[in-house]
């Protein structure tokens, strides 16, 4: 699937939990793209929920949005300037209020950040 997609577009991912072991030979456990201006980090787990936003801003540094899962629950808030985005799962609720996802476009070095409940 990861190399079908490549097929179509440039994709950047991390390795998740739920993995198969083909993704979890190629995919990092962390992650830094950047695009048009913009740093963008990746990780999988977040980590506990108390600080969570802290921590992701600290372990990466520089960076204008931080996206995680893990949790499966949606959330978009800046810390300072920085987004920390957590899609949710368009098909596995689990304890999430609801499905979701995340469009985020990087335009000029500007990040425009749409959320999605499905």
């Amino acid at each position: 699937m990861y190399d079908e997609l490549r097929k179509i577009a440039p994709v950047d991912g991390v390795v998740g939990n739920m993995d198969e072991q083909e993704l979890r030979s190629i995919l990092p456990p962390k992650l830094v793209v950047e695009h048009e201006g913009a740093r963008i980090g990746m990780v999988h787990n977040g980590g506990p929920g108390a600080g969570r936003a802290e921590r992701l801003v600290e372990r990466f540094p520089g960076c204008d949005a931080v996206v995680y899962g893990h949790t499966h629950i949606p959330e978009a808030r800046q810390l300072g300037e920085v987004w920390i985005l957590n899609p949710g799962s368009p098909t596995e609720r689990r304890s999430a209020p609801h499905h979701g996802m995340i469009v985020l476009e990087v335009n000029g070095g500007e990040l425009d950040v749409r959320t999605y409940v499905l």
